[in-house]
């Protein structure tokens, strides 16, 4: 065969291709192009269209919600569904002669309590049965009607971080069911990475060398603080009993979310501590955290949790942030997601809010972000934003909690500072189960309060991918999944799009 009319199909298959590549991008950015006019319209107006952004929103990929507390997603039903499962039972009433409190969990079989106490519990059931009780009880284990209705309520800070308490024995009782809860939630939303924050880290009390920790000035000088460390480090390295306790740790995170990963969804975790505990205390449970994440591949980083403004949280920021760096040089591969910065002022004295996120980030190496919300009072702030905008340092936007916990909400939040500083964010949760919200809901306020682009909501999406604690070889993997989730989308839309456009046309014509 002549060699001529080979090399001519070959240039010809070759074009095809070529056009039909261009073609393919062509029409990937047209529907880009499409989704971006979409959004506009519904966004850019002072009468925003809510609902139709809401349905758009819920469709469109989300990425990860990497700032999500485990205890506070889950919703009250799903506590009562537990409750139910376990055969407890719940105080409708506050006896002091009989030690039971209104709205506490009993997790003794109800047939075993004392006869005085035992009329005044009631199951799944009788909960139910009982609809104005079943309504209070909502309330008070969420934040449901809190803003609809004229009531005596406590402060809103307050009654989030008291919902803890009264859940919080159902809580870890069956964690399986619980992540299975979120992974559907997460796949209804379009939503393919979870990380989570699960369960604090254990503890242990060495009462010598909790003195060395207890004598330490708060402010005290770093080569100070890193000597009564050092000899709390080497006793827990030797202990094992703690050694167990971390094992068992890691044993139960693995657990709970085993099998949970598919192709469409992933799910990690991370250990956390509690700040507003004694020095010891939050130490070890510290060493215990920066230990199982470096053992698990599937807790993935490390956090510090509780209401920024409690004594101990502000007297000891500076020592906890100290004892982060001490541990940071002994496992310098952990990666580090710190609240910071979840205050306002007003809640603490002025000069109170000089520096949390600074700290954070210089002394204790955060790799991100929680919350963020006082960066404007920060002392250093136009520094501070350089920096977190040059090492890549994003913050974890919650609006929904913002809102309620610190009333922070619309042109208060720092958001379009950080927007305008070019520091990276993310939009997540928080405690979705508690606030009665969703990832969904969190990108509709975004949208509305903040007038974004498409191109800034589709960065922040991807963002969420970026910024997480997921392998290099996994993040990856999600970004293009995500990539592919968005092709899907935006074709959907720029469908939408198009046909409102003719109808729109029709109507002028009649016109």
């Amino acid at each position: 065969m002549n060699a001529l009319p080979i090399v001519a199909i070959l240039l010809m298959l070759f074009s095809c291709l070529v056009n039909a590549d261009k073609v393919n991008t062509d029409l990937v950015e047209k529907n880009e192009a499409a989704t971006a006019r979409f959004f506009s319209n519904l966004i850019e107006t002072n009468d925003p269209n809510i609902a139709e952004l809401t349905m758009a929103i819920r469709m469109m990929p989300k990425g990860a919600d990497i700032h999500l507390h485990y205890s506070g997603a889950i919703f009250a039903e799903s506590y009562l569904d537990l409750l139910g499962d376990k055969g407890y039972c719940i105080y409708d009433r506050t006896e002091p002669k009989l030690k039971i409190e209104i709205y506490r969990v009993e997790t003794r079989p109800k047939n075993q309590l004392p006869e005085g106490s035992q009329q005044f519990c009631l199951n799944k059931d009788e909960i139910i049965a009982n609809y104005p009780f079943y309504r209070k009880l909502l309330e008070v284990w969420s934040t449901k009607d809190f803003y609809n209705h004229y009531d005596i309520q406590k402060a809103p800070d307050q009654h989030l971080f008291d919902t803890f308490n009264y859940f919080g024995p159902l809580a870890n009782q069956n964690l399986i069911a619980g992540f299975t809860k979120l992974k559907n939630r997460a796949k209804y939303e379009n939503v393919q990475y979870l990380e989570v924050i699960l369960q604090e880290a254990p503890s242990v009390e060495y009462p010598d060398l909790a003195k060395a920790l207890d004598a330490l000035d708060p402010n005290a000088d770093e080569n100070v603080v890193f000597a009564a460390l050092a000899p709390y480090v080497e006793f827990m390295a030797k202990d094992p009993n703690f050694a167990q306790s971390i094992s068992d740790y890691i044993q139960t995170g693995e657990a709970a979310i085993s099998g949970m990963d598919d192709d469409k969804f992933r799910v990690r975790i991370q250990a956390y501590v509690y700040r507003d505990e004694p020095r010891a205390i939050v130490f070890s449970s510290l060493y215990s955290a920066f230990s199982a994440a470096n053992a698990s591949k599937k807790i993935v980083g490390v956090n510090i949790v509780g209401a920024e403004n409690d004594y101990i949280s502000m007297r000891d920021y500076k020592l906890h942030m100290l004892m982060f760096r001490h541990l940071k040089t002994l496992f310098p591969d952990v990666h580090l997601s710190l609240h910071a910065g979840e205050l306002v002022n007003g809640m603490v004295p002025p000069e109170e809010l000089a520096n949390h996120i600074q700290y954070a980030v210089d002394i204790a190496g955060a790799d991100r972000i929680g919350h963020g919300v006082a960066i404007a009072r920060e002392e250093n702030a136009l520094k501070l934003l350089s920096i977190l905008k040059e090492k890549k340092i994003p913050i974890e936007i919650n609006l929904t909690s913002n809102g309620f916990i610190l009333g922070v909400k619309e042109n208060k939040h720092p958001i379009k500072l950080y927007q305008r500083y070019g520091v990276p964010f993310v939009i997540s949760t928080d405690d979705p189960g508690v606030l009665r919200s969703d990832l969904t809901q969190e990108f509709v306020t975004f949208a509305i309060n903040y007038k974004p682009s498409y191109a800034d909501i589709k960065k922040t999406v991807f963002n969420s991918i970026q910024y997480s604690f997921l392998t290099p070889e996994e993040k990856s993997a999600e970004l293009e999944d995500l990539r592919s989730r968005f092709l899907v989308f935006e074709s959907e839309i720029a469908k939408i799009e198009e046909s409102l456009h003719k109808n729109t046309h029709k109507l002028a014509e009649l016109d």
